[in-house]
């Protein structure tokens, strides 16, 4: 088994190498190979130099770093809730961060006050879900998702209601709600990647405990896990994960459903394998997603969040039937 899953992580690393190349080269203007390590290495002509700078490299690397971590969040999201089903988006932080970018949008707050609004009330909504969920020093896992869709429910329909008042920044909300990587720059990058980069790290240290924790919280206390204190540190780090990928992107839904459920199908539910695994086929994927979104009808651009969501739609009711099939037998 260890032999396999070497391959498998030689595998997915080799086909993260090969959507980093394919989508530095293609786009409105195709941009051979030898130019983009001529333009990595100082060199290139002018145009190659503007267009890899200043829009491919930080568009993809946000993607890339995006992708990651919606798929680090969304494997200990499943693990903790002992659900296949769930996953940032399903639990309320993506709509929390919506809501606050559409009032950032409304009040005219600029990118900046747009994407710290959007951190901002993410982190404000998995907060109310884990009061509603806390019960005494305890935190109730199957209440917390309820309270997610709950939360996410309510969170859309004001946002609902804001387009309906607003009508000259309705576009730009829906836009942004559709998710997407047109507007990244440098700066953004610099303050989102270290956070996905520094929580996928601290998730990464809790595999082993979040692996005795599936086969059961008594029998994790009994080999004296704190099982409250890590399941308060998965929510807290994953939701800031979270928070900063949909702030610098957008809503981009199911990834954090698709790539841990497949992933786990090729390496198994060993966090310790499943987690790093989950991690480079989720920037694979979201790298992908992303230059099909500007490519396949450009010169107009296809929001990234409607490839994930036609991906992960049928996925979802996939699970659904599967789940609905186990409960039968």
């Amino acid at each position: 088994m260890k032999i396999k899953r070497n391959v498998y992580f030689f595998i997915s690393f080799l086909i993260l190498i090969a959507s980093l190349v394919f989508s530095t080269s293609v786009g409105a203007v195709r941009i051979p190979l030898k130019s983009i390590i001529d333009v990595i290495f100082g060199g290139g002509s002018e145009t190659d130099r503007m267009i890899l700078l200043n829009l491919r490299f930080p568009r993809i690397i946000e993607a890339a770093f995006t992708g990651m971590g919606l798929s680090v969040a969304g494997t200990f999201f499943q693990g903790l809730l002992k659900n296949p089903m769930a996953d940032p988006y399903v639990l309320g932080i993506s709509s929390g961060a919506a809501f606050g970018a559409s009032i950032a949008i409304v009040l005219g707050l600029g990118l900046f006050g747009l994407q710290f609004f959007a951190f901002a009330f993410a982190l404000m909504t998995i907060y109310v879900v884990y009061i509603l969920a806390k019960k005494g020093p305890y935190i109730k896992m199957q209440t917390m998702l309820l309270a997610g869709i709950a939360i996410s429910a309510f969170m859309s329909s004001i946002i609902s209601l804001m387009m309906l008042l607003n009508h000259d920044e309705m576009s730009q909300i829906v836009f942004w709600t559709m998710g997407g990587f047109s507007l990244i720059s440098w700066s953004q990058i610099f303050y989102t990647v270290p956070l996905i980069l520094i929580g996928c790290i601290t998730l990464y240290v809790f595999s082993r405990d979040l692996n005795v924790m599936m086969t059961g919280e008594e029998i994790a206390e009994h080999l004296g896990i704190d099982t409250e204190r890590v399941k308060k540190i998965i929510l807290i780090v994953g939701s800031l994960i979270t928070a900063s990928s949909v702030s610098a992107g957008g809503i981009i839904g199911f990834v954090g459903l698709i790539v841990p459920h497949i992933s786990r199908l090729i390496v198994g539910s060993d966090n310790r394998f499943l987690v790093p695994f989950s991690g480079i086929v989720g920037a694979a994927f979201l790298i992908l997603a992303d230059t099909l979104a500007r490519t396949v009808m450009a010169p107009v651009e296809i929001p990234v969040g409607i490839i994930t969501a036609a991906c992960g739609g049928p996925f979802f009711i996939y699970l659904l039937v599967k789940n609905k099939n186990k409960e039968v037998k």
